[in-house]
């Protein structure tokens, strides 16, 4: 693969660099421009999104006539990688989870008309969106073949009951995407589907407590006790929900790797402006190799998950699925980002760890990455079943 940005795609990067500069850091350095929950408030999100629009770095990641710029996968990484050196970035641009992975999966998937009706009000940021699969046990979580809420079909309606959990984003959500169990079969037994907040036989039980800043909408347990849903609001034909969850969670687990690298490197800032001016014992801490090891580490685990990104994210734009290297990027860059954190911290001491940086929300927000859109250990299983496969093939280059 050749690593040259395009130039209109370096273009796009660059703006977004400077726009995170001139406009989101000093928002994001104003406490009073946060919310209860450690995200942007509404208030100054809808300034800096009306700003992001105008300057057209809105929805980069969608075909331009979905309403985006169209830039692949490959360009996603660049600017997705530069948006997020601030914690309240993504959501900016309109390019945040759940939202991001729920208008390009239906992007690709939903006919025009549920295009127009759904995806559309998400593209123009009148609304937000959240995907409802995982569930309490015994039902699914890293394994959708436990998912246990069922979706009754009776005439021109899916009947649904069941209980969903840690569904990021709910309370905020107007627009759902839902995974239920519309028959037993162990391989179609799973479909999609799409429903608003408004509609009755559903409810928000409880919004979850976690360690971390939260989302927009926090994460939600929700239940379903006779939910309708229309058989024109299903995604896809009945049976192909296991279709539809790998085309949406491959490329979404990729954005979040693409935005962890940008808090990665924030950490890496932080530490070293600190570095730089903090003297102990007549020494400069830049000074010290041991602060240096710890740096030039991170310098290059950093750079590894870049290239894992860029890599995943040429085998989609080229076609492919791209699950291994997607998981071999969501394990690495995961980690990274702890690691960023944790090493930042150390080097800034008490500053670090007290709400005068960003670096004590990075390593709170930082532990969930091992655990969303499957655990460390799933994809290093998903990685060994490869491997069991391919064997040496495993490590082949792509060839003309």
């Amino acid at each position: 693969m050749d690593f040259t940005l395009p130039a209109a795609i370096e273009d796009v990067r660059g703006r977004v660099a400077a726009f995170v500069e001139r406009e989101i850091l000093p928002v994001e350095a104003d406490r009073a421009n946060w919310d209860a929950h450690g995200n942007i408030a509404a208030a100054p999100l809808a300034a800096l999104r009306a700003k992001a629009k105008g300057e057209g770095l809105w929805c980069l990641q969608l075909r331009p006539e979905t309403g985006g710029l169209g830039i692949g996968k490959i360009g996603m990484a660049a600017c997705y990688e530069a948006m997020n050196r601030s914690i309240f970035g993504p959501v900016c641009f309109n390019s945040a989870a759940p939202d991001d992975g729920n208008m390009m999966v239906l992007e690709k998937t939903a006919t025009p008309a549920q295009q127009e009706r759904w995806l559309q009000p998400i593209v123009r940021g009148e609304v937000r969106s959240a995907f409802a699969m995982t569930e309490p046990h015994p039902g699914g979580g890293s394994d959708p073949q436990m998912i246990a809420t069922r979706a009754e079909r009776r005439g021109d309606v899916y009947v649904v009951k069941g209980r969903k959990w840690f569904i990021t984003g709910a309370d905020d959500a107007a627009h759902f995407i839902l995974i239920a169990r519309t028959s037993d079969d162990p391989r179609h037994g799973l479909t999609a589907f799409l429903f608003h907040r408004d509609q009755p036989g559903w409810r928000i039980a409880r919004r979850i407590g976690i360690m971390g800043p939260e989302e927009h909408g926090g994460h939600c347990e929700l239940e379903f006790d006779g939910l309708e849903i229309p058989v024109g609001n299903r995604l896809l034909e009945e049976g192909q929900g296991m279709k539809f969850t790998q085309i949406r969670l491959g490329p979404a687990r990729l954005t979040h790797c693409m935005r962890w690298i940008g808090l990665s490197k924030r950490c890496v800032e932080v530490a070293r402006d600190y570095a730089a001016v903090r003297t102990g014992f007549g020494v400069r801490l830049a000074d010290r190799e041991s602060i240096q090891l710890m740096l030039g580490q991170l310098a290059m685990d950093i750079e590894i998950g870049r290239l894992l990104v860029m890599k995943a994210a040429w085998e989609l734009d080229r076609g492919g699925f791209a699950r291994k290297e997607v998981s071999m990027a969501k394990v690495h860059v995961a980690n990274l980002l702890h690691r960023a954190a944790d090493v930042a911290i150390q080097i800034n001491g008490a500053r670090g760890y007290s709400t005068d940086t960003v670096l004590e929300w990075i390593y709170r927000y930082a532990r969930q990455a091992r655990l969303v859109d499957g655990a460390d250990e799933v994809h290093r299983m998903v990685l060994n079943g490869f491997l069991d496969k391919e064997g040496a093939g495993f490590w082949s280059w792509p060839t003309h």
